[in-house]
């Protein structure tokens, strides 16, 4: 299937402007026709999908630009492709880890809260 720069927009929620800042930066290359104008493939609905994930997952436009000029060069990449991404995955393991630290100390907190609340109302 083909899309135009707006269906590939609504599709994507990513803004036309968006959609042009990527692929200025090298992050998609969309296929143009015979008026040339822009024609996005499922492929690159995938691609976009895959890049909101790493975005939203805190990877660095710079390592997605990095990630993305690999992945042009094909399979001769697959290696540096998937240590960049186990790398980010460990990062991701981190921060996890540090976030249940946090929601562990705020449970205990909200434990300690909801024990002086009875207390008080046993008073």
């Amino acid at each position: 299937m083909e899309y135009s720069i707006g269906e590939f927009s609504r599709l994507t929620n990513l803004g036309i402007h968006t959609l042009r800042y990527y692929e200025h930066e090298n992050l998609i290359t969309p296929k143009r026709n015979s008026s040339n104008r822009r024609c996005y493939s499922d492929k690159d609905l995938a691609w976009i999908e895959f890049i909101k994930r790493l975005k939203d997952t805190g990877m660095p436009i710079k390592e997605i630009q990095r990630y993305a000029e690999l992945r042009a060069k094909g399979d001769l990449t697959l290696n540096e492709r998937m240590e960049m991404l186990t790398v980010h995955r460990e990062s991701l393991n981190e921060q996890i880890k540090v976030l249940q630290e946090h929601m562990a100390k705020l449970d205990d907190k909200i434990h300690f809260y909801r024990q002086e609340i009875e207390r008080a109302s046993l008073k």
